[in-house]
């Protein structure tokens, strides 16, 4: 949701409209109704974007009651769409919404909408005092040196995914069961194929191994940053002792009452000022830590590879063998920490 709100002020700049602060649809997430203003401080964000983009808080009067004029972006590449294709659109109707995950190729935006979404993404977008003060909180409780964990094992994902794991507990496979809904794994041949394409997420055992691989030691403070559910922690946990979560370390009434969006946040806020970051997937968050970290001159990121880990197994390697491939294809990675390098970040200064 920060990277859209980010896309949408890059193309609000770019079409001179006027950003209207967005409703968070999560329903499908955490089944919550949390908004703008339960994560990030509304008035900061409108004063430090003045100059770049006019963004308001509600509809004017003359327009609040219609519905917007909805336009497609997800296919569309580059400037002149959404100046050619959506721009007639905003004229005609005023008032239009825009699908999430709208802009594949920020680079090729002007240096005007550049500035913007990076104005947005780095500056504007803080967290609401009571969250920042409760995320600080989590962060002091934290045993020091730490490294932050994003791993991604919970039902849903796995279900998303569509990918096979046939070892799995009886609980974990009927969370997955439950989760699918019309998605059917890839079986066969062409799980195989999904699998060495680096489709499927890291199991915690896997991810146990490769850190292992990387000589980190087993007595290493983990903080894990994950959603509610995560399943096969033992095969981590075993392996790694000393491992820390949200409500491992936060208490109270105001810690229970807080709904993903929230909690999110919190693995976010912890993410950005860890000692280390090393992330299972490549997901949203993790570029978007990984881009705040490079911002702030914090290398230790990492994203092990799925891929490699699939190849190597289906090689047949095993034991010393598969940690030594390991070892090699993260090798490069693991000593710069390139992972905070993304190669679509142009956001090289600050604003």
């Amino acid at each position: 949701m920060r990277r859209d709100l980010c896309d949408g002020v890059g193309i609000a700049r770019l079409l001179n409209a006027t950003l209207v602060l967005p409703k968070f649809e999560v329903a499908a997430y955490w089944n919550e109704s949390s908004g703008f203003a339960d994560v990030f401080d509304v008035d900061y964000f409108i004063q430090q974007m003045n100059g770049f983009i006019k963004v308001v808080k509600e509809l004017p009067s003359d327009i609040s009651s219609k519905e917007p004029f909805h336009v497609d972006c997800s296919k569309r590449k580059g400037q002149f769409d959404y100046i050619e294709s959506v721009l007639p659109s905003l004229l005609e109707h005023h008032y239009i919404s825009i699908t999430p995950a709208m802009s594949q190729r920020r680079d090729r935006y002007p240096q005007y909408a550049k500035a913007s979404l990076c104005q947005a993404c780095y500056s504007a977008l803080r967290l609401t005092k009571s969250l920042e003060k409760k995320a600080s909180e989590l962060l002091e409780a934290i045993p020091k040196p730490f490294l932050s964990l994003h791993l991604r094992f919970e039902p849903d994902m796995v279900a998303y995914s569509q990918c096979e794991y046939p070892d799995l507990s009886s609980v974990s496979m009927e969370a997955i069961e439950a989760a699918r809904g019309d998605r059917k794994p890839w079986t066969g041949e062409v799980a195989q194929i999904w699998r060495k394409r680096g489709k499927c997420p890291l199991t915690p055992n896997e991810t146990a191994f490769i850190l292992k691989v990387l000589s980190i030691p087993t007595s290493t403070n983990i903080y894990l940053a994950a959603g509610d559910g995560l399943m096969e922690i033992e095969g981590l946990t075993s392996v790694y002792t000393n491992v820390f979560t949200k409500s491992s370390l936060l208490s109270g009434e105001d810690f229970k009452s807080m709904h993903g969006n929230t909690k999110a946040a919190l693995d976010y806020y912890v993410s950005i000022n860890s000692d280390s970051y090393i992330a299972t997937y490549f997901g949203n968050m993790d570029k978007m830590v990984a881009a705040m970290r490079a911002f702030n001159g914090l290398y230790k990121t990492l994203f092990l590879s799925r891929r490699a880990f699939a190849e190597f197994t289906f090689q047949g390697l095993r034991g010393k063998e598969l940690m030594n491939a390991l070892w090699k294809a993260h090798r490069d990675d693991f000593a710069m920490g390139r992972g905070s390098a993304l190669p679509d970040c142009f956001c090289e200064f600050k604003l």
